[in-house]
């Protein structure tokens, strides 16, 4: 059984504290694997690899996380969206839950009339692999997968171009509006990435073996 929250336009500090409480209620079976999606008002935030002394966007304010990478914004016009998703029953593979997540924002952009792809050694949703219009950033903890990816529709690219977001060259960003004109907004992916949600990640589930013991510190994978 999957679920899908849709949060609409709510703060950072809060989300992650609540997305956190879902991750712990996951892993003790209190709800199903749950896809959160969420727009933020402007943030930066920092994954555990930092900023590499990079002078981040001024006026913004800065979260620091748990998740894999370095720093990329949140904001206006980008839809975000976080996997709550119990690993054990899909083998613990890491690497697998990663392109799973890629794949269903991939899914999405076609929905939408753009077409991404993965581009080897990069992280993310990329179109032409020259222009990454998607991020992909994760914790798992316990085996239960929490932050996720950020999808841009219609996000002021601008901000990006301040600092080099996930480490890369912020005009290399781009987005559902650049891409293909017109004015999309957020609402206009939810169906999509709904659909895409619920297409790879409801798929059966070939059987496992038992698993071992839980960690006891976070895995993470980058932007």
């Amino acid at each position: 059984m999957l679920a899908v929250r849709n949060w609409g336009l709510r703060d950072y500090g809060a989300s992650l504290a609540e997305m956190r409480e879902l991750r712990a209620a996951r892993r003790r079976g209190e709800i199903p694997d749950t896809l959160l999606l969420v727009e933020h008002p402007s943030v930066i935030t920092v994954g555990i690899q930092g900023d590499d002394g990079d002078v981040l966007p001024e006026g913004l304010p800065v979260v620091r996380v748990e998740r894999g990478g370095k720093s990329t914004y949140h904001g206006p016009g980008q839809l975000v969206g976080y996997p709550i998703v119990d690993l054990d029953p899909r083998g613990r593979n890491v690497r697998g839950f990663v392109r799973d997540v890629e794949e269903v924002v991939i899914r999405a952009l076609e929905d939408l009339g753009v077409h991404g792809a993965r581009v080897p050694e990069k992280r993310g949703v990329w179109v032409d692999a020259a222009r990454k219009i998607a991020s992909v950033g994760i914790a798992i903890e316990e085996w239960v997968t929490f932050h996720g990816f950020a999808l841009n529709v219609a996000t002021d690219l601008t901000v990006f171009e301040r600092f080099r977001p996930c480490g890369f060259d912020g005009r290399l960003m781009t987005s559902v509006a650049r891409e293909l004109g017109g004015h999309p907004t957020v609402a206009d992916a939810v169906g999509p990435i709904t659909r895409g949600w619920t297409s790879v990640f409801g798929a059966p589930i070939a059987p496992r073996p038992a698993p071992g013991p839980l960690p006891t510190t976070p895995e993470v994978t980058a932007p």
